[in-house]
């Protein structure tokens, strides 16, 4: 007779190699991130920062959209939400930066639970436009209320402190924003370990069958929207530390496109997709300006053009991915070792 040892001791033996791996990546992962400061250049350093920003939002509308099934262009103005509430918190208040972000936030959520009512009516398209509307109303509100906000001067942000140490250069920001990055990715991916998360997904599936089974669709889709409002006012908060000033043109419509785009190009409803679109998207504008820098010999004007240029490259990407690899860069290295596969067997 088979005892209960000797069942579970295979699998145990056969989950190592996996477990040993994650360990490794780990490990990996550390290293770099504590050697990175000292051999990567400013210029590397602020785009890492940068990258780690957009992973943070990208995550937060990737929990709407890609877990819950909500369509959403404000992300760009729940961030403008967080920023000018670092702004204003540190203007006013002069709270310590561990504080001020997730107070901005929490700002952030409650803008988004109000921005969400509509999703029990309304989904789909009609939501993706009541998401624009609250966009517009927002950037109205950041340039039209000049006693607090300042109008299109905007705010100053004096730099973040650690320890003392004034964080005032990319390479001193760092040891915050991606820290920072890394905690809500992992708060993000043990979400649909919990009933919510699993509670989002149902919605997402068939958000008729989950209301049957007795999930609140309100209630849900209200914490869907403040928790991707939330990770949006994080993020907003990062970014005012990181370029400290805030203005109502930081924030465009055209940011909120940015971030759909980092998300369906990454892999919807992927942590790990999403996290890919945000480094993949972050990288496009400066690639296109090397491209067009080489181009200036020969059209001298390329470099006016590249604003134009890269909404077209955001808006071509999304319909690429779209039509041809719906499942977005996380589903095409998988892909591409199964068609090399069965290559490498017939060549042995």
């Amino acid at each position: 007779m088979t005892t209960p040892t000797s069942l579970s001791a295979p699998a145990a033996g056969a989950s190592s190699p996996a477990v040993s791996r994650r360990r490794l990546w780990i490990i990996v992962s550390i290293l770099a991130f504590v050697i990175a400061p000292f051999v990567v250049s400013n210029y590397w350093m602020y785009w890492i920062c940068l990258i780690a920003i957009n992973v943070v939002s990208a995550t937060g509308l990737n929990i709407l959209s890609g877990y819950t099934g909500l369509a959403s262009l404000g992300q760009a103005a729940f961030m403008g939400v967080g920023a000018y509430s670092v702004a204003l918190l540190e203007q006013h208040l002069g709270l310590p930066f561990y504080l001020n972000l997730p107070l901005a936030g929490l700002a952030a959520a409650l803008v988004g639970l109000v921005v969400g009512i509509p999703s029990l009516r309304v989904k789909g398209l009609y939501l993706a436009i009541a998401t624009i509307a609250a966009s517009i109303i927002l950037e109205f509100v950041f340039a039209n209320w000049e006693s607090v906000t300042h109008g299109v001067r905007g705010l100053n942000v004096p730099p973040a402190q650690l320890f003392g140490v004034v964080l005032d250069q990319p390479a001193k920001q760092y040891w915050v924003i991606v820290p920072v990055a890394v905690l809500m990715v992992a708060m993000a991916a043990n979400l649909f370990r919990t009933k919510v998360g699993r509670a989002f997904i149902a919605i997402r599936d068939r958000d008729i069958s989950a209301e049957v089974l007795g999930i609140p669709l309100l209630k849900y889709k209200l914490i869907s929207f403040a928790l991707s409002s939330f990770y949006a006012g994080l993020a907003g908060g990062l970014w005012a530390y990181f370029f400290r000033v805030v203005t109502p043109e930081s924030f465009p419509i055209v940011m909120s496109i940015f971030f759909l785009a980092a998300v369906i190009v990454g892999g919807m409803g992927s942590i790990a997709g999403g996290i890919l679109g945000a480094i993949f998207m972050t990288l496009v504008p400066e690639l296109l300006r090397l491209a067009f820098t080489l181009l200036t010999p020969w059209i001298p004007d390329a470099m006016a053009i590249i604003p134009a240029v890269r909404s077209i490259v955001f808006g071509a990407l999304i319909i690429g991915f779209l039509l041809f690899e719906p499942q977005g860069l996380i589903e095409v290295l998988p892909r591409l070792r199964r068609m090399l596969r069965p290559r490498a067997s017939k060549s042995q």
